[in-house]
């Protein structure tokens, strides 16, 4: 199932739609194609300098997490500390910042441009421990597809 999402990833990726409407396209297929996907969101660096995230195009429930900064919740600390984060049970995460109370997990994964993080792909789920390691290197593959068409850093 992931190498036939991975393949529509590419083909969104090289299409001559706007970088914004790319992302919403991926949020929609990746949330349409995994039954337990239920937010899947971009967020991006500022690229004002501050280091701060800011919410990019989302499939899901609307937050109130629009602006993030680094070292804030699950998402600024991945921003911070450049690696993939997996929160299989977000009621035992202490720096854990609550976009919806449905949310009961939750995988961050970094989008790089160079060695600097440019965004990342946010997934929530409703479920407990629902990503495995195939969901990790599924959503690695398709954040750097996204970082090859990403023009910021």
């Amino acid at each position: 199932m992931f190498n036939s999402i991975l393949y529509q990833v590419k083909v969104i990726c090289k299409s001559d739609f706007p970088l914004n409407a790319q992302l919403k396209k991926i949020c929609k297929l990746l949330y349409d194609a995994v039954s337990y996907y239920d937010w899947v969101g971009f967020y991006l660096v500022d690229k004002f300098g501050r280091d701060e995230l800011i919410l990019g195009p989302f499939v899901g429930t609307p937050t109130e997490h629009v602006r993030i900064a680094f070292g804030e919740g699950v998402c600024g600390r991945v921003a911070e500390q450049k690696k993939t984060m997996t929160v299989q049970d977000v009621s035992q995460e202490k720096n854990y910042l609550s976009c919806n109370i449905n949310v009961r997990s939750e995988i961050v994964v970094p989008i790089f441009k160079n060695t600097e993080v440019v965004g990342e792909i946010d997934i929530d789920s409703h479920s407990v421990s629902p990503f495995t390691n195939d969901d990790k290197i599924f959503i690695e593959k398709v954040a750097k597809i996204v970082s090859n068409f990403i023009i910021q850093a």
